[in-house]
């Protein structure tokens, strides 16, 4: 990274940490990673838009879910072990208090129809929040018609021949970094 970026953008400590990705598991119903992205790239400026892509990126091929991994490797990029703790741990606190709450109350409720319809209604939502998320995360791809073709066959592959994730992304990610590799000027 450019030194003077990093100079300029603040550098979090390990509470400021804690308390942002606290806000993003209390907000992110449906899905964190709008929300996370929200947070890291817009409003506390700790990424540009291009290196939350690039971390997404990385961490949707480590083991585990893919905003747990963004929320370690960021708070480990910035406060060491620490970090990375209390960003995750700030993360999922509130939605596992919240998920148990909620469990206890479906249980109960779940079965009469304005509590189903609600859930069908919150699912619809989520799905569009998510989908206008995945085009911002995307807009750094913007003028690079390579990577918008490597995009393009991963979402083929696995959103439309739904071949599986295992072993679609091991071959998309070594077709993408050779194509990368051989043209790039």
């Amino acid at each position: 990274m450019n030194r003077c970026m990093s100079e300029i953008r603040p550098r979090p400590g390990v509470f400021e940490l804690f308390a942002g990705f606290f806000v993003v598991g209390v907000c992110g119903f449906g899905g964190v990673l709008p929300w996370a992205r929200w947070m890291i790239v817009e409003r506390r400026k700790w990424l540009t838009q291009a290196e939350f892509t690039e971390m997404l990126g990385l961490c949707q091929f480590l083991p585990g879910g893919n905003i747990m991994n963004v929320t370690i490797a960021l708070g480990s990029r910035f406060r060491g072990v620490r970090g990375a703790v209390a960003s995750f741990l700030g993360l999922m606190t509130a939605p596992v208090a919240i998920v148990i709450g909620l469990g206890a109350v479906y249980d109960q409720y779940g079965g009469l129809p304005p509590v189903r319809r609600a859930f069908v209604a919150l699912a619809a939502a989520a799905a569009a929040y998510l989908l206008a998320t995945a085009l911002k995360i995307a807009s750094p791809l913007r003028g690079r018609p390579l990577a918008i073709g490597v995009a393009t066959c991963t979402f083929v592959a696995i959103a439309v021949l739904r071949l599986p994730l295992q072993a679609a992304m091991p071959v998309l990610a070594l077709g993408s970094t050779l194509l990368l590799w051989r043209f790039r000027t």
